[in-house]
């Protein structure tokens, strides 16, 4: 083993580390912010890992889209939310924690096993370099026109369901100005008073 498949080797491990300790803590940590910073590791880690495979292009995609577009607009969607009250305990919730705990135990084994069972051999063909972005392009405005397109209308979806969840249900009334204290005025002068100091001395 040369000094670049040692290379390789270590940076592997760390990137995978790296992605299985944030994806843990995506679902562990109680923070919602804190869950959407780590998922953005994810995605980070998940591009280096398509850079040691030379998709260059599939990971400048990863960080653009994911880590540029989702990520974001998740983060947009929890901080316009600003919901602070508590939740409510759901009345057996341990059912649904369970069901969750064996629908993600049931798709781990799948996917082990898929790795297990799938034949892993080298590639002998030369990477394509640049021109693997042209000839990506031309699929994609070409054979995969539609999911092309179905993509964009998913990132439109999300965006739609982030300003409904930032939208607030009730419109706080304008807030009500205290009354203001009577200016101080002098008080009136009655008009038979100011009708008698009127009349000039000595008429009638």
């Amino acid at each position: 083993m040369n000094l670049a498949e040692g290379v390789q080797i270590v940076s592997f491990g760390l990137l995978s580390l790296m992605m299985l300790g944030a994806a843990l803590g995506v679902v562990l940590v109680s923070n919602i912010v804190y869950s959407a910073f780590l998922l953005g590791g994810v995605f980070i880690s998940i591009a280096g890992l398509y850079l040691l495979l030379n998709a260059d292009f599939v990971a400048t995609a990863q960080v653009l889209i994911y880590v540029g577009a989702v990520n974001v607009l998740i983060l947009f969607a929890i901080m316009l939310v600003n919901k602070r009250q508590d939740f409510a305990p759901v009345p057996r919730a341990w059912i649904r924690k369970t069901a969750t705990g064996l629908v993600c135990i049931g798709l781990f084994l799948l996917l082990a096993t898929m790795v297990v069972v799938t034949p892993w051999t080298m590639s002998t063909q030369v990477a394509a370099g640049n021109s693997a972005i042209v000839a990506i392009g031309k699929h994609f405005f070409s054979d995969f026109l539609l999911p092309f397109e179905l993509a964009s209308v998913l990132l439109l979806m999300a965006l739609i369901g982030a300003v409904i969840l930032a939208r607030r249900e009730l419109i706080p009334e304008q807030p009500t100005t205290p009354a203001q204290p009577p200016a101080l005025t002098l008080p009136e002068r009655p008009r038979e008073l100011v009708s008698a100091s009127s009349i000039k001395p000595g008429e009638k």
